[in-house]
């Protein structure tokens, strides 16, 4: 007598634990960075790549010039693609170009910038990932556009033709 209530015991519980899986799969959880666009650069203090100096991150990005701020890494692929993108803008004198070393050795980094050339005035490194993180960065390579010290534009994945036209537009 007390199996014959087993399968239906066993259909209730395997239906609730179906049901929780279901609903379960509703639910989008999926981590997105923040949107930072028009938000002020934080005050974080954080080294160069060129001789482990701290500086103020808001201070980079001081006045009314327009930045380019470029998350790249030595073994990222596509930055090696954008680089190029990257050195034609350096030539633009009403465009600065921060680069923010992510996740990267300082001896590959400096190797990647003497073998493909520097086109950035100052390199911040974060060598565990959270200031991308606190720009709202998926990966690399990743760029946002600054001015008057916020973020005004956020390109995602790397520089290419269509997009230097772009920023040249918004820059004018």
């Amino acid at each position: 007598m007390k199996f014959r209530f087993l399968p239906i015991i066993l259909m209730i519980f395997f239906l609730a634990v179906f049901t929780i899986f279901y609903q379960g799969l509703k639910n989008y959880n999926i981590y997105i960075p923040k949107d930072n666009i028009t938000k002020k650069i934080p005050p974080i203090k954080i080294k160069t790549l060129k001789n482990d100096n701290e500086v103020r991150l808001d201070k980079i990005f001081k006045g009314n010039n327009f930045y380019l701020m470029n998350i790249w890494s030595s073994w990222c692929v596509p930055c090696k693609d954008e680089h190029k993108f990257l050195v034609e803008l350096s030539q633009n004198p009403k465009l600065e170009i921060i680069g923010l070393n992510y996740k990267d050795n300082d001896v590959n980094a400096k190797n990647f910038l003497n073998q493909f050339s520097n086109p950035y005035k100052t390199i911040i490194q974060d060598k565990n990932g959270t200031i991308a993180i606190e720009w709202g960065a998926y990966g690399v390579p990743e760029s946002f556009l600054v001015h008057k010290n916020k973020i005004i534009k956020k390109i995602i994945g790397p520089l290419n033709e269509n997009l230097l036209i772009e920023i040249e537009n918004i820059i004018r």
